[in-house]
């Protein structure tokens, strides 16, 4: 039987999904959800410039959806705070709908909101629904990535872990979002009021020392912006010398006495992109991609190859841990 999916958000992440579920033969699409009033009301297959059947059309709310179509899967690509996704899931979670979400903050929402994580993995199992957070980063090269490769370690003392982006080659949202022509002092006062920058770099952390049994101690975050050595000029944007191009954002802890420390470079012109893990360990492990992972492309992959392993899973709120490890699918 085919999997039912709807798409939740139909940015550009969210249309990419649609065009990458649309090639599996085990994926039905039902229709989307989406504020956008130019969107509301049109084919899904006409939004995402695919062929689909008519009968998959564009919502303005999940509700409406509901109405006409009852989907498996939902796949959310809208917000990043734990706060403002669960307002969003729990009238598909009350349906008794799955949810594989990009919502940085909701692959381990129980480091900041564990009150709030507890009540929604609870609501999620009175109604037989499953909800993932993932993605790529958070979601895989800097998380669930580093911890499969522990699983060759006889003892683990220590774990860095580096990703170095080329943002130059990403979509215009996330230019924007890492503060690409801002003036630095901007950028730092924006990083404070939590509303530019990298989310999901903790929660990152967070989920690999919970992942080894370890008790992490506090957290030191620091972001501060990548100046441009030249002028850039992207596929989008330009920014001259002097300004923001990008962000240099570390996360810092001690879990039961032993260091985890994760640094993200993601820049616009960045040289020698990669994603590298070094894990001080019998045996050590250190592992380079070379190139790194695309974003963008990469993020779509995993929240489509999680629908099959998401339902496999028992009723709550899950973390990537709790499935069977993803595959191309």
């Amino acid at each position: 039987m085919k999997i039912r999916i709807a798409q939740f958000g139909l940015g550009p992440i969210g249309l990419e999904c649609v065009r990458l579920a649309a090639e599996k033969p085990w994926a039905e699409l039902v229709g989307g959800v989406d504020i956008d009033p130019q969107k509301i009301g049109r084919p899904l297959g006409d939004v995402a410039g695919i062929a689909l059947p008519e009968t998959a059309r564009v919502y303005g709310t999940f509700d409406e959806l509901l109405r006409v179509a009852r989907p498996d899967v939902v796949l959310h690509t809208a917000v990043s705070r734990f706060a403002q996704v669960v307002p969003q899931l729990e009238p598909i979670v009350r349906a008794g709908v799955s949810v594989v979400s990009s919502c940085e903050e909701l692959l381990f929402p129980q480091l900041k909101f564990a009150a709030g994580a507890k009540a929604f993995d609870e609501l999620c199992r009175k109604y037989n629904a499953r909800v993932l957070g993932t993605g790529v980063n958070p979601g895989f090269v800097m998380d669930t990535l580093a911890i499969c490769l522990t699983g060759v370690c006889r003892g683990v003392e220590k774990i860095e872990i580096t990703r170095v982006v080329n943002a130059s080659h990403r979509r215009l949202p996330l230019q924007k979002k890492i503060g690409s022509g801002l003036k630095p002092d901007e950028f730092r006062a924006l990083f404070r009021e939590g509303k530019m920058g990298h989310v999901g770099l903790i929660e990152s952390l967070a989920l690999v020392a919970h992942s080894l049994g370890w008790q992490i101690g506090p957290i030191t975050e620091t972001c501060e912006p990548v100046i441009a050595t030249h002028d850039i000029q992207t596929k989008f944007l330009t920014v001259p010398k002097g300004l923001t191009c990008g962000i240099h954002h570390r996360a810092e802890a001690s879990a039961d006495a032993k260091p985890i420390s994760l640094d993200l470079q993601m820049y616009l012109d960045a040289e020698n992109p990669r994603d590298a893990v070094t894990i001080t360990a019998d045996p050590p492990v250190e592992s380079v991609i070379h190139g790194g992972v695309h974003g963008d492309r990469a993020t779509v992959a995993v929240l489509v190859n999680a629908v099959p392993r998401l339902l496999q899973a028992a009723p709550g709120l899950r973390l990537m841990t709790d499935l069977p490890v993803l595959r191309a699918s």
